[in-house]
């Protein structure tokens, strides 16, 4: 049995946009999906709303959040399998506890108390920073929430923690029947630079030919499996944040890798995939790849 989709959803105008994504993904990709609501949100995020019932209020708005959210889940796309559940534990700790039997974890970019001027908050943060299955925060215009943009966008790292990035790119843009831009930034550092107009470039060259290579070994494996998926490859000169993310800006999908280092419990998400989670124009997928 396929594993689910698992969406956090807290009420918020951010979590319904993560509700409404995940359904298209459920849709595309085949998955049921599952809604988790954390009880205990509010302790950390600021105040509920007085509810008149004998029940407990937590346990009232819990109930009416999930089943609101089903319902729009169900409004959205009838064919998509849908459960819920309200379970009593801090948002963090209940989704990434969901990460250890969901295909991945979706959740909004903010939560519902969380200022309106938050580039990202705590809960999406920590949960794309520690959990073991991918982490889809949803964030960017309607446009590229809803793939209009028409390309997945993944990018090539150093090492190997960029393997399960590719393939997990790859199946999306089959899903999607879109193609796969795989990018690769390089720069020339300064001191490689000479003063000779006909040997500055070859400095530059080697490092852009190096980077060219990578993308090569990168995707061989993984779109070798998938050749109906069309891959456009770009090895671009500049910050790996930068290039990453003027790609989202036309992109319905950024993928980016992060290594899990065994018995490290900390936030464990590099300079780049922090700066795409916090400023990204579209969607943006963790993939983790263990040490």
């Amino acid at each position: 049995m396929e594993l689910p989709l698992v969406v956090g959803v807290d009420g918020s105008d951010s979590s319904l946009e993560a509700v409404d994504w995940a359904v298209d993904e459920a849709a595309r990709l085949g998955l049921p999906l599952r809604l988790v609501h954390a009880s205990l949100w509010e302790r950390y995020e600021g105040s509920r709303p007085s509810l008149s019932t004998d029940r407990p209020a937590e346990e009232v708005l819990a109930e009416h959040i999930i089943a609101s959210g089903a319902e729009r889940a169900r409004l959205r796309n009838p064919e998509v399998k849908v459960s819920g559940e309200a379970l009593p534990d801090d948002a963090v700790s209940v989704l990434l506890r969901e990460g250890h039997d969901a295909s991945a974890v979706v959740t909004g970019a903010r939560g519902r108390s969380e200022l309106a001027g938050l580039l990202l908050g705590s809960v999406s943060l920590a949960v794309a920073a520690r959990a073991v299955c991918p982490v889809i925060v949803v964030r960017g215009s309607e446009q590229n929430r809803q793939g209009a943009r028409g390309r997945v966008v993944v990018g090539v790292g150093d090492s190997t923690e960029g393997s399960g990035a590719v393939r997990f790119a790859v199946r999306e843009a089959e899903a999607r029947g879109c193609a796969l831009e795989a990018v690769r930034a390089w720069r020339c550092p300064a001191h490689e630079h000479v003063d000779h107009p006909f040997l500055a470039e070859e400095p530059a060259r080697a490092h852009e030919e190096r980077a060219s290579a990578d993308l090569d070994d990168a995707l061989r494996e993984a779109a070798g499996d998938h050749p109906e998926v069309e891959v456009v490859r770009r090895s671009v000169e500049g910050p790996a944040q930068k290039v990453l993310l003027d790609a989202s800006a036309d992109a319905g999908l950024l993928v980016v890798g992060a290594l899990r280092q065994h018995g490290h419990v900390g936030l464990q998400l590099g300079r780049v995939a922090h700066a795409l989670l916090h400023h990204s124009r579209s969607p943006v997928a963790v993939v983790p790849h263990q040490d």
